[in-house]
């Protein structure tokens, strides 16, 4: 199935079902292709032909810079079957540190003439126990794939609803206790605009916490990190909506405490970034914005941070991964010309079908 075939099956068919429910049709299509011997090998070589880039960031050998943003595997079920769209790394979550189903749905929209995702899930999943033995089973399974076909595995922790923001810390040290041993990377979510609170915890005195919690509980648990930096490596995931000043504290937050990157950005809550009926529709729902509309935002993001570690901190080596409004091969290469070290992408997955994620790699290297 090419980009065009794709193309006519999602507008024809995809698009009269229940967002949610094409996402989980699909997601099992491609774990069930996955499961066949032989068919799954066919299919990741056609796939990811021309994918092998490889570059060393956060101590990690990650086989290209394009790698899949966390939300599409919330609980780590189908690593290797992502990896073999040619994605060079696979961050999965967000998992909490307990159970929970998440909002009441409908709560996945599409914005068809935006291009765009609204989604207010509310870190829906299993718990960090349940995804630690999903990320084990697909770990075992990636080893059986060549080395250098094999994808970093990043995996994203929140907050568990019914927490209370004092317990904040604890919360997130549950679920690193848990995950930090499964993980090349972690990544601090406190940017979500689907559970209440918290992107308070964005704040400087909040998020300090957090990110000692996080870190010093890995370092606990953890006595043989795959990274050679010598520690699992944390990063921070901010949001696009934070005023320019607050996103200038979380960098200089970030680099007094020694995180090691950050993810630039969640999804957004500004509804004027979207034009006509979508914009309409956004407004009468909850939740945060993915795909196109997000470029703008998340370009300027990454152009600060980058220029305020560059003026303010030129000593750190701090990674930074862009995510939001990547729709094509040029817009991977332009955020790696603003300073991006890594790119992830989601909602033009759901857009481009199987081959987008290869052609993104393929094209961002002749661009």
């Amino acid at each position: 199935m090419n980009d065009l075939a794709y193309s006519l099956v999602y507008r024809s068919l995809l698009v009269r079902m229940d967002a949610e429910q094409a996402h989980r049709l699909s997601f099992a299509a491609l774990r069930g292709i996955d499961a066949v011997p032989g068919v799954r090998d066919a299919f990741g070589a056609l796939l990811s032909a021309g994918t092998h880039d490889p570059v060393e960031v956060l101590g990690l050998p990650f086989r290209n810079r394009v790698g899949l943003a966390a939300g599409f595997d919330k609980e780590g079920h189908g690593v290797r079957a992502l990896s073999r769209l040619g994605f060079g790394h696979i961050e999965i979550g967000t998992v909490t540190g307990h159970a929970q189903p998440g909002n009441d749905r409908p709560r996945l929209f599409r914005l068809l003439g935006n291009d765009a995702i609204l989604n207010r899930m509310g870190f829906n999943n299993a718990g960090s126990r349940a995804a630690a033995e999903a990320v084990a089973q697909q770990r075992a399974a990636v080893e059986q794939m060549p080395e250098l076909l094999r994808p970093v595995i990043g995996i994203n922790i929140g907050k568990t609803k019914v927490v209370e923001a004092a317990d904040a810390a604890d919360d997130y040290a549950l679920s690193t206790r848990t995950l930090a041993p499964l993980a090349d990377y972690l990544v601090i979510n406190v940017s979500s605009p689907n559970t209440p609170g918290l992107r308070d915890l964005q704040a400087v005195d909040s998020l300090r916490p957090i990110i000692a919690a996080v870190r010093d509980t890995a370092a606990e648990v953890v006595e043989s990190p795959r990274s050679t930096l010598g520690h699992v490596p944390l990063l921070v995931k901010l949001a696009p909506d934070l005023a320019d000043d607050d996103v200038r504290e979380a960098v200089d937050l970030a680099v007094a405490e020694g995180v090691d990157g950050l993810v630039l950005t969640n999804t957004i809550i500004d509804r004027g970034v979207l034009t006509g009926a979508d914009r309409d529709m956004a407004e009468a729902e909850a939740g945060g914005i993915s795909g196109r509309p997000l470029a703008v935002r998340s370009m300027e993001v990454l152009r600060l941070v980058r220029a305020h570690l560059d003026s303010h901190h030129p000593e750190a080596t701090m990674a930074l991964v862009s995510a939001g409004g990547v729709g094509d091969a040029r817009d991977v290469s332009a955020r790696l010309g603003a300073g991006a070290d890594l790119v992830q992408a989601y909602s033009g997955l759901i857009y481009g079908g199987p081959f987008w994620p290869g052609a993104l790699v393929r094209g961002s290297r002749t661009v």
